[in-house]
């Protein structure tokens, strides 16, 4: 509910499969505009992967495996390599002490955790969840819903499903599914927007 949507036209985008020499797990449909350089698309997948941008080589493949091209020229619009959607962007890290070399990224045994169990948890005074319990005994209404039934109605009347929009923040592009109330999560009216790309914790 707090993000903000911003209605756009449609552009001139490609839907490119992003996979990584360095991260075997890591697999990604992206959305470009063909209108961006070779170095705004290395700076987005940076954001994504971790990569620099002066680390990064990137090679384009078809849908059959085929490689088309090396990307060398930051200058030259993605447009320029004629990419399709379904086409793969194969990222190659050259810093050898790269975030994304030695499997810190992708091995989780590599990690030292700290365990606790739930009997442990709940013998601690110093917990979020006894502040939580706290603060619900002394104060029962402050955990109650303050959204009036018709929050946000007003703003929804202009969004219809179909419409393409960016989400905020993140400049996340989609098309609306879904507007009206949603009882089940909360008072007011809702927006649900399927994601061009697989964000979030639900994978777009």
């Amino acid at each position: 509910m707090a993000s903000r949507l911003q209605q756009i036209e449609k552009d001139e985008s490609v839907l490119l499969r992003v996979t990584h020499a360095n991260l075997k797990s890591f697999t990604s449909d992206v959305r470009f505009s063909l209108q961006m350089s070779v170095e705004s698309v290395k700076e987005k997948l940076w954001r994504k992967c971790g990569t620099s941008v002066n680390s990064m080589c990137l090679e384009l493949y078809d849908d059959s495996g085929s490689k088309i091209s090396d990307l060398t020229d930051n200058s030259i619009p993605l447009g320029f390599y004629s990419p399709l959607d379904g086409y793969r962007l194969h990222i190659i890290d050259l810093d050898p002490s790269s975030v994304t070399s030695g499997g810190w990224l992708e091995d989780t045994s590599l990690v030292e955790k700290f365990q606790i169990s739930e009997e442990a948890y709940d013998k601690r005074d110093d917990t979020f969840r006894k502040f939580k319990e706290k603060l619900a005994s002394q104060n029962p209404s402050a955990f109650e819903s303050k959204i009036s039934d018709n929050y946000m109605e007003e703003l929804c009347a202009n969004i219809k499903v179909g419409d393409r929009c960016q989400v905020e923040p993140g400049e996340k592009r989609g098309v609306v599914k879904f507007v009206g109330r949603a009882e089940s999560l909360a008072p007011g009216f809702w927006v649900g927007v399927q994601y061009d790309e697989p964000l979030g914790k639900n994978d777009g």
